[in-house]
């Protein structure tokens, strides 16, 4: 890279470009940053500070707020992030019930906090209280009856078709970035891609307003993928107020991985959690100062979300639980199917939803995104109403699954058979025969289970904001509770098994169905998302419990290797390369044995590189150069025909730099000659002034040689996030690759089409 102090001008007027002008350095939309121009550029600035800071108490101070600028955005973003959230989940549970009926005393109540302020309400009936009234009995004074039922199963599906088209309408308005779960754009963000407006205000704004619409419609989708979104959007937000951040790309994706950290802290309570998972799944540069701040601003996110306590349990999720009894060896066998479900789930789940999007892109279904959307929250709200388990929200069905069933329980699924002449205390109530009301909840969470599998599918990936945490840990804790139930009967009914034998003796607390489904849980969003440290962490953080990480880690490893046997990529992967992302993932192997030269540009019968060279080539030349081709840059020769490497030009930086040069420079005409070099060539009396380029060239571009293996390359281009490096033999310049070139060798080795990556 070349740094500013290195550039010595003659002082004349062709030198005017080493005084900075406006635009350069930055990237247009769709392109890739240069990390290694970034850092230097930022080596650069924080050189200049602390040399400046010797200078005098007012440059010390102002290098002191710089150094805490960092700390200042991530507090900001972690309070923005909080806030937000907890608006969300409020604004989430009052009109999910909304749906059902609205309370009298004060309509903006949900259901449950329009009860707890009753009098009349009974230990039986504690959701039931005269100041709710479900619409049936507001519109005709009926609470019971067929016509009753109709008419809030009628109002019921147009409250969820009005949300789900209120929602779509915006996102198609106003902000057509804020649908989808947001993540495998930020992971390609993050990687160095530049989206504008995917980040922006408008984005941030109608993200978290049709977010609510959409989670209260029902739709089988979570808000926990989009909330990462929003956190980010929070990030970029935050950080366009400090020039540190606002003017070098490499620095703020520093901020938006602290910022996806916030994201998950808020979205499951669980801060350790949060930084993992964007050290592990979303982040492609984190050094270790970020890992500080990203774990600060998923402290102070964590912390905004207590205080409001949107869930009025002291909790950051609807669904935390505690479990008082210990697992047993012998249970590691039943963790480990669900596991194995887990991995299977995920990677039907990934393929036909692949292939349904695909089929979206490439029929005419995307061309009626508000109509796919109204079909699909019409289906849902059709199916879901007469089972109780689908009609209630997703988070709140797995808090009911996740429950331990105790002597306060009144759910169908702890419907057991009591033992009169039980005297255990409440914590510790023992195995029991099954009820009615389990059986009935068994085929209910059968066709529940069902349901969400398939309607799943072809919810993700709509013109709406949706993610796929939630339904897909439903999906595994309908699972899950269901194997648990089995083998709580089994080992009720046949204590004196060997298996049982040991520890489960009549009478004792053994199986915990609600563990069953935790692990179910943890299984199926592994198994789509191949997650499994920060999945494992995030799980413990929600049960507070460090007694039931082996359990967790079976099933998440478990899940991971079943799913990897039928392919390596996630969801969230499998997105990036369905929408063409150049996003070169570290997880990929490369381990064929092709060259550098086998997949550089020029080709054998291709036309010639298209360079500049370093003093003769005149300003028409070099425009003329840029208008016939679309390069995003220009290796700089001594000349055409010795051909030896001397930098490299991006073309914006040339554009700007001419542009500018003919607006504050007189003299500088068509034919004026550009050079690279630090002294101007020698020119015929009269000739035009020279004009200087020395500043924008890059002295030190990478390359490598023709023959380096292209596994090499690969890892090069991955670990420095480079956007392109030249190909030379003996110094002199053979030909270029791209990241777009390297993505396409890649995807042809795996005999997939080359184009595939280009992004649509």
């Amino acid at each position: 890279m070349v740094n500013a102090g290195d550039m010595n001008g003659s002082g004349n007027l062709m030198d005017f470009l080493d005084e900075p002008f406006p635009d350069v350095g930055t990237y247009e939309d769709f392109h890739t940053i240069d990390w290694l121009r970034e850092k230097s550029r930022d080596t650069d600035r924080h050189r200049k500070i602390t040399s400046r800071s010797k200078e005098s108490i007012w440059e010390f101070i102002k290098s002191l707020l710089d150094a805490w600028s960092g700390w200042v955005v991530m507090l900001k973003i972690g309070l923005l992030a909080g806030t937000l959230a907890g608006v969300i989940d409020l604004a989430v549970d009052w009109m999910t019930d909304l749906k059902e009926g609205v309370c009298l005393s004060a309509f903006w109540y949900s259901h449950e906090q329009c009860c707890w302020t009753s009098n009349e309400t009974t230990f039986e009936d504690r959701v039931k209280c005269p100041q709710w009234q479900k619409w049936s009995e507001l519109l005709v004074n009926q609470s019971e009856g067929a016509s009753a039922y109709i008419l809030n199963y009628f109002l019921y599906i147009m409250w969820a078709l009005c949300f789900a088209f209120l929602a779509v309408s915006l996102v198609r308005v106003f902000a057509p970035y804020a649908c989808g779960s947001g993540i495998p754009e930020i992971k390609t963000i993050l990687s160095g891609f530049i989206i504008r407006g995917y980040l922006g205000k408008w984005t941030l704004l109608i993200k978290t307003v049709t977010l609510v619409l959409v989670v209260s419609s029902g739709l089988s989708l979570g808000k926990e993928g989009p909330l990462v979104h929003v956190a980010c959007c929070c990030g970029n937000f935050f950080s366009s107020l400090f020039s540190k951040y606002s003017k070098n790309e490499g620095k703020r994706r520093e901020v938006l991985s602290a910022a996806a950290a916030a994201g998950v802290s808020v979205a499951f309570g669980a801060p350790i959690g949060g930084v993992l998972f964007s050290l592990e799944e979303v982040s492609y540069y984190f050094p270790l100062k970020t890992l500080w701040r990203s774990f600060f601003a998923a402290l102070v996110a964590a912390f905004t979300l207590r205080s409001i306590n949107p869930f009025g349990n002291s909790r950051l999720v609807l669904f935390y639980v505690e479990y008082h009894t210990p697992w047993y060896m012998a249970e590691l066998f039943p963790f480990i199917l669900l596991g194995v479900f887990g991995g299977l789930w995920g990677t039907l789940f990934i393929r036909c939803n692949i292939a349904w999007c695909r089929r979206r892109k490439t029929t005419r279904l995307g061309k009626y995104p508000v109509l796919e959307v109204i079909v699909v929250t019409a289906i849902t709200a059709i199916i879901a109403y007469p089972n109780p388990y689908t009609r209630r929200s997703t988070s709140e069905l797995i808090s009911e699954l996740f429950n331990d069933c105790g002597a306060l329980e009144s759910s169908q699924l702890c419907d057991y058979i009591n033992d009169p002449n039980m005297t255990r205390p409440v914590d510790d109530i023992p195995d029991r025969p099954a009820g009615p009301g389990v059986y009935t909840a068994m085929w209910q969470l059968a066709l529940a289970l069902i349901f969400k599998i398939i309607i799943t599918i072809f919810t993700f990936g709509m013109k709406i904001p949706s993610g796929l945490f939630i339904p897909s840990m439903a999906v595994g804790a309908m699972a899950g509770r269901m194997v648990g139930i089995g083998v709580e009967q089994v080992a009720y009914h046949h204590h004196d098994w060997i298996i049982f034998r040991n520890w489960c003796r009549p009478g004792a607390d053994c199986v915990t169905p609600g563990l069953y489904a935790m692990v179910g849980a943890a299984a199926c969003l592994g198994g789509v998302t191949r997650m499994t440290v920060s999945l494992v962490v995030i799980m413990f953080e929600l049960t507070g419990g460090l007694e039931y990480i082996v359990p967790l880690m079976a099933a998440a490893v478990t899940s991971k290797w079943v799913a990897d046997a039928f392919g390596k990529e996630g969801i969230y992967e499998a997105h990036i390369h369905l929408n063409g992302y150049p996003f070169l993932d570290v997880k990929d192997e490369f381990t064929h044995r092709t060259l550098a030269t086998d997949v550089m540009r020029p080709r054998r019968g291709e036309p010639a590189l298209s360079v500049l060279t370093q003093d003769s080539m005149t300003v028409e030349d070099v425009e003329t150069l840029i208008k016939e081709t679309d390069y995003n840059g220009f290796p700089v020769v001594v000349s055409k025909d010795s051909e030896r490497l001397i930098g490299f030009a991006q073309r914006r930086e040339l554009i700007l730099a001419i542009k500018n040069a003919r607006q504050r420079q007189d003299g500088v005409v068509s034919n004026s000659i550009v050079h690279f070099t630090e002294d101007p060539p020698e020119l015929p009396p009269n000739s035009p002034h020279p004009l200087k380029l020395r500043r924008i060239l890059n002295l030190s571009p990478f390359t490598v040689t023709d023959h380096t293996p292209m596994e090499t390359v690969v890892d090069i281009f991955r670990k420095l996030g480079l956007r392109q490096c030249l190909v030379t033999r003996s110094g002199r310049l053979l030909g270029i690759i791209t990241k777009k070139d390297v993505l396409r060798h890649m995807a042809q080795m795996a005999n997939q089409d080359p184009e595939s990556i280009m992004f649509n």
